[in-house]
């Protein structure tokens, strides 16, 4: 049997403050792509929500790969959780690729968003880490060191 094709298109996170999210992604480099308030039968159907109603945005990274579709519940009312533990079963993280980490963290700090625990260097090839960024959301930010 022929192997289907298959891309990835985004990844989406429901958020607590839309406005919020986006100003921390895009100060990390993200790009707002499009904006939009979703609902009717369509919806419905597709997400499994009677009633969903949400504001979304679609951000994109600079290289155009990846994109983030972030959304904040209208209707129903979005449910509160505890913030997934690096070792919890489900979605664990999104992960991005900075060419300074110390000017991502300090980006991440503007928005009160700081490591889990400290800077980790990865077998001399990236130097990384885990920062709880809005809605509770963990972002891995890596930086890959230059062999001199």
């Amino acid at each position: 049997m022929p192997r289907m094709a298959i891309t990835l298109e985004n990844v989406g996170i429901a958020v607590r403050d839309l406005e919020a999210t986006i100003s921390f992604f895009t100060d990390l480099g993200l790009t707002v792509v499009g904006r939009d308030t979703v609902s009717g039968e369509w919806a419905d159907t597709a997400v499994g929500l009677d009633g969903n109603h949400v504001n979304i945005a679609m951000l994109r990274t600079p290289d155009g790969h990846g994109c983030l579709e972030l959304f904040e519940y209208i209707h129903p009312e979005a449910i509160e959780s505890e913030p997934t533990r690096p070792n919890e079963i489900g979605m664990h993280r999104v992960a991005f690729s900075v060419d300074d980490l110390d000017q991502a963290l300090e980006t991440a700090a503007r928005h009160g968003c700081h490591p889990l625990r400290g800077v980790a260097t990865y077998e001399d090839v990236y130097k990384l880490t885990y920062v709880r960024g809005p809605s509770g959301i963990l972002v891995m930010l890596a930086e890959e060191l230059k062999n001199n």
